[in-house]
């Protein structure tokens, strides 16, 4: 597929979800017109991958045909949860995924400076600052002393990428069996009720990051229970590590949203006390995972 014609259906797409969050945000009823020309003056950009959008929402239910041309709101999203101010949707969000693609396909040296990453994306230096320090929370880049930056080890091919999930079917069952192991229902509430909204509705527009955030969030959730530190960290670990090789992949929203009925099955098996049912669920569930991505179908940025 031509560069050019992926890259508009990637912007489409976060159109779409930018959309369906100004519908849920300011409340618009059924029936609301959606008019191009406003639409895309808020989004700042043209009007074509707006109606692109449209049609994306459209084929999901969330627009509908409006009688004399254009689209009306058919329903509101549930945005309780997953809501982004639109800033956070920029041209910074495509400009980020950018670098990570460019650092994935080896276009980017180890090392590099300020100034290049600049030049090289077009960016003012405050927005480079803004990236860069989102990438620093990721975990894929550090300051290097005095000037300059560099990038930290990732997964690049799909023979490591393998690796981690195979690695992750040892240690994420085991983590359930460790003695010190000490539920915090609290937390796992907390991640039931995200898990939940993705079920409602929002795994159709959530941004990859946030998809990949909150099913990780999950799993190292579960896995801090076990009080073994070193089965901790390696999750971590082995969670940074993979973070771009999964934004890379195109989301498959129907796969998703099963993880995600999977991810709420797993969580009322310990909020149950059922730990070694867990133990043997979240085997299977990896075990799944690990072989659609050995079959070549796309992942769904789960786990």
């Amino acid at each position: 597929m031509p560069d050019s014609h992926r890259s508009t259906r990637g912007l489409g797409e976060r159109l779409a979800g930018q959309i369906e969050q100004l519908i849920a945000q300011e409340a618009m009823a059924p029936g609301t017109a959606l008019v191009e020309r406003t639409l895309a003056a808020r989004l700042m950009v043209s009007r074509s991958p707006v109606r692109d959008a449209l049609r994306q929402l459209a084929k999901r239910g969330t627009v509908g045909p409006r009688p004399d041309g254009g689209y009306i709101v058919r329903r509101r999203p549930d945005s309780s949860l997953f809501t982004r101010s639109l800033a956070s949707d920029s041209p910074g969000e495509s400009t980020y995924f950018e670098i990570a693609e460019d650092r994935l396909a080896g276009h980017l040296p180890e090392r590099v400076s300020e100034s290049l990453l600049m030049r090289r994306y077009g960016l003012t230096r405050n927005r480079l600052g803004s990236i860069l320090r989102r990438i620093v929370n990721e975990g894929w880049i550090e300051r290097l002393p005095g000037h300059g930056w560099q990038f930290l080890p990732i997964l690049t091919s799909d023979e490591t990428y393998d690796q981690a999930y195979r690695f992750r079917i040892l240690i994420e069952p085991a983590a359930l069996h460790e003695p010190r192991f000490r539920l915090d229902a609290a937390a796992l509430h907390q991640c039931l009720a995200e898990q939940q909204a993705l079920i409602d509705g929002a795994v159709q527009w959530a941004s990859p990051a946030q998809l990949f955030d909150a099913n990780t969030r999950l799993h190292e959730t579960i896995t801090a229970c076990c009080g073994n530190v070193f089965i901790v960290e390696s999750l971590k670990r082995i969670n940074r590590l993979r973070r771009l090789m999964e934004y890379r992949k195109t989301v498959d929203r129907d796969a998703a949203a099963r993880r995600c009925r999977e991810h709420k099955t797993l969580i009322e098996l310990l909020l149950c006390g059922q730990r070694k049912a867990a133990a043997d669920f979240i085997r299977l569930h990896l075990r799944e995972a690990a072989r659609d991505k050995a079959m070549g179908h796309a992942p769904a940025l789960d786990d």
